[in-house]
């Protein structure tokens, strides 16, 4: 039986259980949107930028851990949607780019928007310096067996995105249907690799021998959805863990055996446990450079011939002993690796390990660290401190909330400061620190999330990349809180132009010399969402609470404080910029 491409690729997507597709129409690629009028099965998530169709499908998979599925036009579409797609590559976010392109026919006589200075038809290249995978779709007959290997590549070893990159005549074509049958009869559910019995008896025989162990985790613990197993072994031998970034949220804030995020961010106490641990086991990380304070041995980690030894355990093998050796390193998946770790470290230590007097210690330190942060956390200073805006924050929200950052006081405070209570709730733009990620991505974690509150917490710099996700949302009926931590800047470059330059050019929102910003509230309002301007801090608190009540889309403006986050550890810019004087950043403005 023959069908058109375009009906086929929709069947084939409902079949694999795809549910949402975010993307934008194009003349390349509506008559995929045709065929998906007619599905029952699959939302089309219509956005007004590529870019927060991208991030929005970011969100999506982060929430249910499967690939997420982007539609695109031609060239403008996908230079517009490649911010969103490299910043899911950096994270590992198994994402599947299905772009139009220029008919096959006029490869080379540079048909309407066609890329090909270097090549004929060449607009996918774009993608492959941060793709997994790219295709072009040349013969009809291929394009099944290319769909299929995209979606388990996507989702497969490291997790990351792919492009298929479609000639929009393919979509038109008809094809044998069989060749879809086909593919359709892959057993998905594949067998991950794991530790052997002897690797994980010479992790846990180190692990026991060590004086001062500690676990060091990233955001693979969220990937591999192994934060219960990572717990459990923790829990047994007693070992403190500390993570990065990327793994805020992996093990609860409240847990006693929880040390906190290393590296430029982190606390003198983290970053010295870290330094003095004798045996270090790395879960999930790249061990990069902000979490590591530039690699300098002397503020986070030290794995010099004297220093810390390495055990590290990751599904990809290029990031095992990429920036440290390791004493031990071992290619798994996570989930497995830590299934057979804790099977073994209940077989040569049945009792477990006691660490009373460490566990008292890092007690007593998160008691010292709160009490620290009560002057700010209770300011009524107008504009805000961003430690209240947090504070007040979690006081507002449910235990199992779900918050996607941006960049700025937003990411790196809130993984300093704010405590996170069930694992996995943390969405955050890692290795490309995108600003203008977070917005967005809350759209497509609130679709797959419905039942639980979902907050954008965004910097004024970060929102208003993208206000047009507003239009989503009113469309979509997503009610997805954001929160704007408004200091009418670029507030964190801001911070550290002035530390380094004594100035803030090109940093700061000014109108005549004055400090400006839109008035976002209204904004909200003139696309039909709820508007909340925050006019005094005791009025934050019950604008959350009734966001939170609300259940629709809701935008809370709320003028915030240009101070620094606190910084203890190191990076290496600074040394760039001021050469031996130890400068970070410092206050500006309000």
């Amino acid at each position: 039986m023959k069908d058109l491409i375009s009906n086929q690729l929709v069947k084939y997507l409902e079949a694999r259980g795809v549910e949402h597709i975010f993307g934008l129409c194009g003349h390349t690629n509506i008559a995929v949107l045709a065929a998906l009028s007619k599905s029952d099965k699959i939302k089309f998530v219509n956005t007004r930028h590529e870019q927060i169709a991208a991030h929005a499908a970011d969100g999506y998979a982060r929430a249910t851990g499967k690939a997420a599925v982007l539609l695109s036009h031609l060239s403008p579409g996908l230079t517009n949607a490649a911010t969103g797609v490299a910043n899911a590559s950096l994270d590992s976010i198994p994402m599947v780019v299905i772009a139009g392109d220029v008919p096959t026919h006029y490869y080379g006589k540079h048909p309407h928007q066609e890329v090909n200075l270097h090549a004929d038809a060449s607009q996918c290249e774009i993608y492959r310096p941060f793709c997994k995978r790219v295709w072009r779709v040349d013969s009809p007959h291929l394009f099944p067996e290319i769909l299929e290997k995209a979606f388990v590549l996507a989702e497969s070893g490291r997790p990351g995105p792919v492009l298929i990159d479609v000639p929009m005549d393919i979509f038109s074509k008809e094809i044998d249907t069989a060749l879809f049958d086909r593919v359709l009869l892959n057993n998905r559910d594949l067998a991950k690799p794991s530790l052997d019995e002897v690797t994980a008896e010479k992790i846990i025989s180190q692990l026991l021998a060590a004086k001062t162990p500690l676990l060091y985790v990233g955001g693979g613990i969220m990937l591999a959805k192994c934060m219960t197993e990572l717990r459990q072994l923790a829990e047994h031998l007693s070992l403190p863990v500390a993570h990065t970034l990327m793994g805020k949220g992996a093990l609860a804030d409240d847990h006693p055996l929880i040390l906190g995020m290393t590296g430029f961010w982190g606390t003198t106490f983290i970053n010295d446990k870290c330094k003095g641990a004798d045996w270090i086991l790395g879960l999930g990380t790249r061990f990069s450079e902000a979490d590591c304070s530039s690699w300098e041995e002397q503020y986070t980690f030290d794995f010099g011939p004297n220093g810390t030894k390495l055990i590290h355990i990751d599904i990809d093998p290029n990031e095992i002993g990429r920036n440290y050796p390791v004493a031990i390193g071992a290619v798994a998946d996570l989930k497995q690796a830590l299934t057979a770790l804790l099977r073994v470290a209940k077989r040569l230590c049945p009792q477990g390990i006691q660490r009373p007097e460490l566990i008292a210690e890092m007690a007593a330190n998160r008691k010292a660290f709160v009490a620290s942060n009560q002057e700010w956390v209770q300011s009524n200073d107008f504009p805000m401190t961003p430690q209240r805006i947090l504070a007040d924050l979690r006081s507002a929200l449910p235990r199992d909330s779900y918050i996607c950052t941006d960049v700025g006081w937003n990411k790196n405070g809130l993984a300093q400061q704010y405590p996170v209570y069930e694992p996995g709730t943390i969405f955050t733009p890692g290795g490309f620190a995108t600003m203008g990620f977070g917005s967005p991505a809350a759209l497509g974690a609130k679709i797959a999330l419905k039942d639980k509150v979902v907050v954008a917490l965004t910097g004024d710099g970060g929102w208003g990349q993208n206000p047009a996700v507003l239009a989503t949302a009113r469309e979509n009926a997503i009610p997805v809180i954001w929160v704007i931590m408004n200091n009418r800047a670029f507030g964190t470059i801001a911070g550290l132009e002035k530390a380094h330059y004594d100035t803030t050019f090109a940093t700061v929102f000014e109108v005549d010399g004055e400090s400006w910003s839109p008035d976002y509230a209204a904004i909200a309002r003139a696309y039909g969402i709820e508007g909340i301007t925050v006019n005094a801090a005791e009025e934050f608190l019950p604008a959350m609470q009734k966001a939170v009540a609300l259940n629709k889309p809701v935008v809370i403006d709320v003028y915030m404080k240009n101070i620094p986050t606190p910084t203890a550890g190191h990076w290496n810019i600074m040394d760039i910029y001021s050469p031996g004087k130890k400068v970070h950043h410092v206050a500006t403005g309000n």
